[in-house]
């Protein structure tokens, strides 16, 4: 059994209009299946597929307070694009941030709801990736959480040191999935988070346990009832685990 990252969950005070917001930015379809949910995906997209790791924009009334410890890296060509792209994301409603990042290559910015991501410098790793580069997970301790997610997934490790660990889907498409260490402590629940999904014929009970097994842990969500799990992993970051497709 495994599961494969399928698309990153971001709450949104309004989903609609920040949907829209990052429709325009990554030049993808917009949907909804119901109201307070808006689904983001590319066009002529068949979901599940590794190529791209869609969006999921789901509303709610609480307030941004922190930094984001999930964001996205989005991928430029050329230091030409990066600058316009910059330039035309602040068209759009974006605003630089500064998170403490000092003199870098890339430029950090927030979307309308301040969620923050970055626009990259044109690098060569992320030329195939599709307009998300990476999704980018801070964390304390980027050996340990390897270890949980190469297992939790079937994606490929393909770096790991004390201060980075990178995966991509087996199939060698899509974005990246990077744990980057940060001396930053969670606070509270991730106002982004990773959903997985195992696949077709895949049981979702025996893979909640399996993923337990791992060293993630279950969620108490009171008396919520929904038809996936919500799991976190060894380091705190609330993920679901989505039914088997």
């Amino acid at each position: 059994m495994a599961t494969r990252l399928v698309q990153i969950n971001m709450k949104a005070r309004d989903d609609s209009a920040l949907g829209g917001f990052w429709a325009e930015v990554l030049g993808w379809g917009l949907s909804s299946e119901g109201p307070g949910v808006t689904n983001l995906e590319p066009e002529g997209f068949v979901y599940p597929d590794p190529v791209a790791v869609c969006v999921d924009l789901i509303a709610s009334p609480e307030p941004k307070t922190v930094k984001n410890r999930v964001h996205v890296d989005l991928a430029t060509s050329s230091a030409a694009q990066q600058a316009a792209m910059v330039t035309r994301l602040k068209d759009l409603g974006a605003t630089t941030a500064d998170v403490g990042q000092g003199d870098v290559p890339w430029t950090v910015m927030a979307d309308p709801e301040g969620n923050e991501f970055c626009v990259l410098d044109p690098r060569p790793l992320y030329r195939d990736t599709g307009p998300i580069a990476a999704v980018v997970v801070d964390c304390a301790d980027p050996r340990a959480m390897a270890r949980f997610w190469s297992n939790a997934m079937d994606w490929t490790l393909h770096e790991v040191t004390d201060h980075k660990a990178v995966l991509r889907s087996a199939k060698g498409v899509g974005p990246y999935l990077e744990f980057v260490r940060t001396p930053d402590v969670k606070v509270g629940w991730n106002r982004v988070h990773l959903d997985v999904r195992p696949y077709p014929g895949d049981d979702l009970e025996a893979e909640a346990a399996r993923l337990l097994a791992l060293g993630a842990t279950a969620v108490d969500l009171g008396e919520s009832a929904v038809h996936w799990k919500v799991l976190a992993d060894p380091e705190g970051n609330e993920f679901c685990l989505l039914t088997p497709a």
